[in-house]
């Protein structure tokens, strides 16, 4: 039987008429009310404080419920897409690029709108469930472990079957989330 229990939502800030768009989330029970419960300090925050500095309430809307979590997953990512971040020219405050990264197109590629917000919750998503495997092992994770255990191994001209978890256990580590066990191959996760 498949969970349906999720929903997607958008925050959107009255103080313009209609009223816009900020923010679009997936979520269960109350999470589409909970940013305006516990403002935090990001963008989206920021924002809901200018919007409650105003005199003004956050409009939260349901936008689809009754859906599983990759239906939930899938529609999200489409909609952060359409409507972009706020880092590529974009209306919402979501933080789905990376810091450190660069919008920039290479040269004499064509970049759609909504591609690089498409990619950046892939790769949190891939980078989740990294962490996900590396903590449930404690002696760590070979790079060939997480590829093969995870499904990201190619079968393209044999050698370079393993690079995109290289660069995902890369991109960890630089952020801090994982560290070489003792000087080892194996991977550890950082708890934070």
């Amino acid at each position: 039987m498949t969970d349906t229990a999720y929903y997607i939502y958008a925050l959107k800030d009255p103080r313009q008429s209609p009223a816009r768009p900020f923010y679009i989330g997936k979520g269960t029970g109350t999470r589409a009310w909970d940013h305006v419960a516990r403002v935090d300090e990001t963008r989206k925050g920021k924002r809901i404080q200018k919007i409650h500095a105003a005199g003004h309430d956050v409009v939260t809307s349901l936008l689809a419920d009754g859906l599983s979590e990759i239906q939930a997953l899938k529609l999200e990512a489409e909609l952060i897409s359409a409507f972009g971040t706020e880092s590529t020219g974009g209306l919402l405050t979501n933080s789905v690029i990376p810091s450190g990264t660069t919008t920039v197109a290479p040269k004499g590629v064509v970049l759609p709108t909504g591609v690089r917000e498409k990619a950046q919750l892939g790769l949190a998503f891939l980078k989740e469930a990294i962490l996900e495997l590396a903590q449930a092992n404690p002696n760590g994770v070979l790079n060939s472990e997480a590829a093969r255990a995870l499904g990201l191994q190619s079968d393209y001209l044999g050698g370079s079957k393993d690079y995109l978890s290289w660069s995902l256990l890369g991109l960890l580590m630089r952020d801090g989330r994982m560290k070489r066990k003792d000087g080892s191959r194996r991977h550890v996760a950082q708890v934070k």
